[in-house]
């Protein structure tokens, strides 16, 4: 569902052939991927994150693809260290909102990027409404809940709305900006998957906020219900919207 916007920003930020690519809490390594792909052969990625786990499925599916020039790397940004060449562009997708010290973070990245290379972050708005038009009650619930959730549990929210503040506090260049946002009403639309998923994983914590009991909400068979929903009502529905902000330093 991300991959369109990841690969224009990743464009924008300049990424090219043969280029070094550091990804930065690579997860199971989609980014990591997207970015392999557009380096080439001739490129190298580098993908960190703390988690072994979805390292050896990322591992697992580069290789499965045919993507040698990636390797992963169990490390934080405050392990990792560049022994050789500093990378052309240091990248990261939902990382500065997980963060309680983001400018620290960007210092500390900023830092593996060569002199002329890019600094790039790819960051979900919290605070967007993700409505329905006409309005799905629903739609509307779920998505309300899944936002108020984040919110309260998401250290740096409203990192996505912070951006320029962050890059300017870490002493690092005005970054260019662009907001995309995923709209969805057909049956085909992964909007439905994606939110069920969300809400289930956050429902347990709702429940211990005293935000909702199990009985609120359903979660099971809750993706064909908002699907049902939608398109019955023939109606325009939003997801989060994706900022991305980049510099060149």
């Amino acid at each position: 569902m991300l991959r369109p916007i990841t690969e224009r920003f990743l464009r924008s930020a300049g990424i090219d052939a043969a280029m070094r690519v550091l990804d930065l809490g690579c997860g199971a390594g989609d980014v990591s991927m997207i970015a392999a792909e557009l380096v080439g052969p001739a490129g190298f990625v580098v993908g960190i994150d703390r988690n072994q786990e979805v390292l050896d499925v990322a591992r697992k599916r580069a290789q499965e693809a045919g993507l040698q020039q990636i390797s992963f790397v169990r490390a934080s940004v405050e392990e990792f260290s560049v022994v050789d060449d500093p990378f052309d562009l240091v990248i990261g997708r939902y990382i500065l909102i997980h963060q309680p010290e983001p400018v620290t973070l960007l210092r500390k990245a900023a830092r593996l990027v060569r002199p002329g290379g890019a600094l790039a972050f790819h960051e979900v708005r919290m605070a967007s409404e993700t409505k329905s038009i006409p309005h799905v009650p629903l739609w509307d619930l779920t998505s309300n809940l899944v936002r108020i959730a984040l919110q309260l549990s998401v250290p740096n929210h409203d990192g996505a709305d912070r951006l320029v503040g962050h890059f300017s506090e870490a002493g690092l260049p005005y970054p260019h900006l662009f907001c995309e946002e995923i709209v969805g009403g057909s049956a085909d639309s992964p909007l439905y998957r994606s939110l069920a998923e969300l809400l289930q994983t956050l429902q347990p914590q709702l429940e211990r906020m005293r935000i909702t009991t199990a009985e609120t909400i359903a979660t099971d068979g809750l993706e064909s219900r908002l699907r049902d929903a939608v398109v019955e009502a023939r109606s325009q529905v939003y997801g989060p919207a994706q900022v991305c902000a980049w510099a060149r330093l």
